[in-house]
């Protein structure tokens, strides 16, 4: 009931996110020690969101949104 409404909404926002941004990138730090030298090395990796993924996660949350409300009116 209220939790569908509640997933449905988180749902919905996460799927126009990935499809406004198709993906999000993270820092990854690797450090290796050769004696008294450290070595570091950064990278920046991405990770894309597939548009079908976004596409289901809207289609879902909506289906989800309308399931709650239609157990909220006939309660």
């Amino acid at each position: 009931m209220r939790n569908l409404t509640i997933i449905g909404l988180l749902l919905i926002a996460f799927g126009l996110v990935g499809l406004v941004t198709g993906g999000f990138s993270y820092k990854k730090k690797e450090t290796t020690d050769l004696g008294p030298v450290d070595i570091s090395i950064k990278k920046e990796k991405h990770v894309a969101i597939p548009t079908g993924v976004s596409v289901a996660a809207v289609v879902g949350g909506v289906a989800l949104l309308l399931v709650g409300a239609r157990r909220r009116g006939s309660a």
